[in-house]
């Protein structure tokens, strides 16, 4: 004969008469309390399940088989088994009730009976009842009965996880906590685990002050925990969880947990890359913008004889870029950027960034006839380069400024401009830029004219 299964029970002896199942009988019986979810199972000698329970222990699960008695004390046949736990549901829900047995079998919920196999059989019996659990805590009660021969007992209770069958939310958490840390700007929530057995997770939301929850979760964990580095703003964030389930559904959220920050420095800036063009004495600088919704603007300060000076105005840029006043070519300098913030935070200096000098193209000639004016000059030597064509009426010839006009680029070392007038003479330049906009000054113009046709004279 096998002996009742003990490798996943343990009894847990409680002197507390409170904790104690509906049910229990006997002093033996009285005396063995179990932790839920575990069951307590009780041994009878009669199919019944009346009288003082011959032997009490735990039960973590309800799979058995015995093919001869199933405890000390107790008969081969007509023995009964009773098991009962009372556990929270959370916020409940539906449930599948599955139950096999050789031979009876019952299953009550709150001593409501939902499932009845209770006969002598010769083949096992099943039945699976889908019920509707309410929130909160709740008493299953599972009676089975060996008449003759083998006994065999199974059980299960699991929820329904479809979205089309459960319609449940979950509880809202509760226990919600936030602690803040002013060293490290961590901010750290806690909460209590929530009862539901279909539960797959929780949701984690942050707000800025002033702003709602957006419709997407800060964070997704199955933890009870969550450490968060807010935005170092001195700003205030508000926090909440919402638990959720394998059918989708979403609790309300727990009450905001503020938090405020910090005021920090913004981080530094990054990305800088600066270009200069002899030909028109303009350093451009670009970086990437700040992500931190608090930075107010950009400053830029460059090397002036060996001193650091902010030459892009008291006010802070508010793009992410800035145009130099006229260089000379040879002229360029060490620049660094900063960003700050509206507190006047400033943060760390950007890499330098040296702008390069491009050596300009050298031996500049051009020719003109009726279709327009060619140009050519000698290649600069330097791989990526591309040529820039400028060019200007000669009317501005001697004129303190000359507006030229830049009408095109290319890689080669000729031009074809087939855009002047016919009859106009045009002065020509042309530059030479690298892949990082960095410009040379023109080393060199020349005069070219586009001719006009020649008109057949009638004899």
């Amino acid at each position: 004969m096998n002996p009742a299964r003990h490798s996943t029970a343990v009894a847990v002896v409680l002197s507390v008469a409170g904790s104690l199942l509906a049910g229990a009988t006997g002093s033996a019986s009285a005396a063995t309390s179990c932790a839920s979810p575990v069951y307590k199972r009780q041994f009878f000698a009669n199919t019944a399940l009346s009288g003082t329970a011959k032997k009490t222990d735990c039960d973590n699960a309800i799979d058995q088989t015995w093919t001869g008695a199933p405890a000390s004390g107790l008969p081969k046949d007509n023995f009964g088994v009773r098991w009962s736990v009372t556990r929270d549901f959370g916020s409940g829900g539906p449930f599948a009730l599955a139950a096999s047995g050789l031979d009876g079998i019952r299953v009550y919920v709150d001593g409501a009976r939902k499932v009845d196999l209770w006969k002598n059989t010769s083949k096992t019996v099943s039945k699976t009842a889908n019920v509707t659990i309410p929130k909160g805590k709740h008493t299953l009660r599972i009676d089975y009965a060996n008449w003759t021969g083998a006994a065999k007992v199974k059980f299960t209770y699991t929820p329904r996880t479809s979205a089309t069958v459960d319609k449940v939310d979950p509880l809202t958490p509760t226990g919600a906590a936030v602690s803040a840390s002013s060293t490290t700007g961590k901010a750290k929530l806690t909460w209590s685990k929530n009862k539901e057995m279909d539960l797959a997770g929780y949701r984690v939301y942050r707000r800025l002050k002033g702003t709602s929850f957006g419709t997407k979760p800060l964070a997704t964990t199955t933890s009870t925990t969550y450490t968060d580095t807010p935005p170092a703003t001195g700003d205030t964030y508000y926090y909440e969880v919402r638990a959720y389930d394998r059918a989708g559904n979403e609790s309300t959220g727990t009450a905001d947990k503020p938090v405020t920050t910090v005021d920090a420095a913004p981080a530094r800036v990054t990305g800088v890359v600066g270009g200069h063009s002899g030909f028109t004495g303009v350093t451009t600088l670009t970086w990437h913008p700040s992500p931190e919704t608090d930075v107010k603007g950009y400053q830029v300060y460059r090397d002036v004889d060996g001193t650091w000076t902010l030459v892009s105005g008291t006010s802070p840029l508010t793009t992410a870029s800035y145009t130099s006043a006229y260089l000379a070519a040879g002229d360029t300098r060490d620049y660094y950027v900063v960003a700050v913030d509206k507190a006047g935070h400033t943060s760390a200096r950007s890499a330098t960034v040296t702008p390069l000098v491009v050596q300009a193209p050298i031996g500049l000639a051009g020719s003109g006839s009726y279709s327009g004016v060619s140009l050519s000059w000698a290649s600069t030597g330097a791989a990526g380069t591309t040529y820039n064509v400028y060019r200007v009426s000669i009317e501005y010839y001697g004129s303190v400024s000359w507006p030229w006009e830049k009408i095109g680029s290319t890689t080669e070392t000729s031009f074809a401009d087939l855009t002047g007038t016919a009859g106009l003479t045009y002065i020509y330049a042309v530059t030479a830029s690298d892949t990082h906009g960095n410009e040379s000054d023109n080393d060199d113009y020349t005069f070219a004219t586009r001719t006009k046709p020649t008109t057949p004279v009638e004899g």
